[in-house]
């Protein structure tokens, strides 16, 4: 597991914001926001062929998470990923 995956343990609760930059009409960035209970932070390949990658994939970090409601969230990390703990 990557070391920014081992800060989020099993039952903390944060705050998950993402951006994702827009390229059509005046361009600017989408940005979401969710809220919930960590209940894994783990590693998934994808389907992508990546040189030099563990197994050949390309690896991402992956947050699951509960909310409120009940619905689960699973969040690609990235560099546009911002991750706050909430009391």
């Amino acid at each position: 597991m990557s070391e920014v995956l081992q800060q989020y343990r099993p039952g903390s609760k944060v705050r998950v914001i993402q951006q994702m930059p827009r390229q059509e009409r005046g361009g600017g960035t989408l940005t979401t926001e969710v809220v919930g209970t960590v209940v894994r932070a783990e590693q998934m390949k994808t389907g992508s062929w990546y040189a030099h990658g563990k197994n050949d994939k390309l690896w991402l970090d992956r947050l699951v998470l509960k909310k409120a409601d009940g619905e689960m969230v699973f969040l690609n990390l990235d560099q546009y990923t911002k991750v706050d703990f909430v009391d």
